[in-house]
């Protein structure tokens, strides 16, 4: 009998999850796989002029985008936002070690490492320390997703994300769209890569070239075959 898995999304903001696997979440939860979803921060507190109507906006985003997936177990830390870089790294592994213990998941989607938002990359660096890969690890897969906006605008010397493990969402391409939409504020007019128009066209990309109608891809970083 095959069991269901448990799974944990680490995003640094409310939002990066509907960009980089909302498709990949809902289909997790249709299979019947226990999704938590953890944020590093609300995403808004770095921004000038924010005021408290602001952030019950993005909270509310986050929680309708959650429930619009399906997703019942989620969280939101309260780390500093794009100035992750200013706390010190131990205290955020400590911080994912806890939800670790808690949840005890076999799978794990979070941020590429060279992303151009710090955030992402600081997340990252926590989920890959904090997952180190000793004998009792509950962790056996992670994969790194792409954040349209901060994946395709890092540097060009900086090693490039590269797309290895192909998720078909064509079933669940909606489902993604209306996440996205939950975060409105968050969108752009197209061209503006984190336009829908945009988002729709990188997974209508990711999924003809694998044969599918619409895909979302990520980097292996470990699969452990036990």
């Amino acid at each position: 009998m095959i069991k269901n898995n448990h799974v944990l999304i680490i995003a640094a903001h409310p939002d990066d999850e509907a960009l980089g696997c909302a498709g990949t979440i809902a289909k997790h939860i249709a299979k019947g796989d226990k999704v938590n979803v953890i944020f590093m921060t609300n995403g808004i507190s770095a921004r000038n002029d924010i005021t408290p109507p602001d952030k019950l906006e993005r909270s509310g985003g986050m929680a309708n985008a959650m429930k619009t997936l399906g997703v019942n177990n989620y969280q939101c830390f309260d780390f500093p936002d794009n100035k992750m870089d200013t706390v010190p790294l131990l205290t955020i592994v400590q911080a994912i070690e806890k939800i670790l213990n808690n949840t005890n998941p076999n799978i794990i989607y979070t941020h590429f490492a060279h992303d151009l938002n710090i955030d992402h990359r600081i997340t990252h660096q926590a989920v890959m320390t904090a997952c180190r890969p000793i004998l009792g690890s509950c962790v056996k897969k992670i994969f790194s997703f792409e954040v349209l906006s901060s994946t395709e605008w890092q540097s060009n010397s900086m090693p490039k994300f590269s797309g290895n493990y192909i998720v078909d969402i064509s079933q669940y391409w909606q489902k993604k769209e209306q996440a996205l939409t939950c975060y409105q504020k968050e969108l752009r007019d197209f061209p503006h890569s984190r336009s829908l128009e945009c988002i729709e066209a990188l997974a209508t990309l990711r999924g003809a070239t694998h044969g599918f109608a619409k895909a979302e891809v990520f980097q292996v970083e470990r699969i452990l075959n036990t």
